[in-house]
């Protein structure tokens, strides 16, 4: 009675504020020392929160993997996972002309010392125009670089690129393309296998005869696509070569 006296006194006659009921302390809350514990096991193993959880267990602590992931987590000691973005593709094209699918994909040659020699290989699925080059780099640069280089050679206009998932054809390389470009499906590989048999064709009738240098398959890379693109007969083409084949059109 004297407390409501009181406060009647300094606040006044007024209608009686509620106030919050929640407790001060969770009654389920880990005590202070187990935090202390779960933190001090994740800095000392420097693992998971199921790693941590199962050492705290083997000690005889009592405490659950979800509070073990909370405490974590609040204390900003849990790895996020890292989703990776997917990438919308258009849908494929009903090939009927030339240039309404060109397939891209890179050849990794491994040299003695650990180093790689990276050959882009670049197909028209219509008429198997092929184009290839090597370079020391493969990234979203060189993709761009060779790119180019296809549009030069190419006697007709490439209206839709496709490739795999590949970080050179990443979507950086997608924005600055120039033409619309779609992925093919994730451990797919026969999405692209007009492609896949060009480059098994090429490293068995050109690649595998030359050393493992960029600028020396460069040099021998012109003559061999001339003989691929307008003397070699393609059963896939009624025997015709792919030039033949565009020039129909």
């Amino acid at each position: 009675m004297i407390g409501w006296v009181r406060y009647m006194e300094r606040y006044g006659i007024r209608p009686i504020p509620t106030f919050s009921s929640r407790p001060k302390r969770h009654p389920r809350v880990l005590p202070d020392e187990l935090v202390r514990k779960i933190i001090a096991k994740r800095f000392e193993l420097r693992r998971s929160a199921e790693v941590v959880h199962f050492a705290l267990k083997e000690e005889g602590a009592v405490v659950s993997l979800s509070s073990v992931k909370r405490t974590l987590d609040r204390h900003n000691l849990l790895k996020k996972r890292w989703h990776r973005s997917r990438h919308v593709s258009p849908p494929r094209p009903h090939v009927k002309h030339p240039g309404d699918l060109v397939q891209l994909d890179t050849i990794h040659l491994l040299r003695k010392d650990g180093t790689r020699v990276y050959i882009f290989t670049g197909l028209d699925v219509r008429t198997r125009f092929a184009h290839a080059w090597a370079f020391e780099r493969a990234n979203v640069r060189t993709a761009l670089c060779f790119l180019k280089r296809m549009k030069k050679v190419t006697p007709f206009a490439i209206k839709m690129l496709q490739s795999d998932h590949g970080s050179e054809f990443s979507r950086t390389f997608s924005q600055r393309a120039r033409v619309e470009h779609r992925h093919s499906r994730v451990r797919r590989p026969n999405d692209n296998a007009h492609l896949e048999r060009f480059n098994r064709t090429i490293q068995d009738e050109c690649l595998d005869a030359l050393p493992k240098d960029a600028k020396v398959i460069n040099r021998n890379l012109p003559e061999w696509l001339r003989y691929y693109n307008e003397k070699r007969h393609h059963f896939g083409l009624n025997l015709q070569t792919p030039l033949q084949v565009v020039r129909s059109y």
